[in-house]
């Protein structure tokens, strides 16, 4: 069995559902994707909660060390991690009952992806979600 997006359809009434995104490897430096990314999804309203160990605050945003530590269930966890830590990422998810993970641009594993949907979650790979939110959804929420 291999691993298939949901439709465009269903990825914008996934991102008009959430609220808040815990961004997994979410980077100060201004110049990542990771930041770009964040930053743009911000100011289209969603709440971000950075998950990065070592770093106290990204977008005006207390950081926290790992997906245990967030003092509230994200919507959704956003990944910006290379590929071998995704299988990591996928349990965490699972033990905490988090039903929705995207992992962006450049990160793909396939088996830990469908580890995650056969778990109930709900899971988007290989794309942005800035793009997708501005392509797929257009302006609003």
């Amino acid at each position: 069995m291999s691993f298939i997006n949901p439709s465009p359809e269903a990825i914008c009434k996934l991102l008009r559902e959430v609220h808040t995104i815990a961004v997994v490897g979410l980077s100060p430096n201004t110049a990542r994707p990771s930041f770009r990314v964040a930053q743009a999804l911000q100011g289209f309203g969603y709440r971000i909660l950075p998950v990065r160990p070592l770093v106290t605050e990204v977008l005006g945003e207390k950081a926290w060390p790992d997906l245990e530590s967030l003092p509230e269930m994200p919507d959704i966890v956003e990944v910006f991690r290379a590929p071998e830590h995704v299988p990591a990422i996928v349990e965490s998810c699972i033990r905490l009952g988090i039903g929705k993970l995207w992992l962006q641009d450049g990160v793909v594993h396939e088996e830990a992806a469908l580890r995650a949907q056969q778990a109930g979650i709900a899971v988007v790979m290989d794309r942005c979600m800035f793009r997708d939110y501005t392509q797929l959804c257009g302006a609003g929420r």
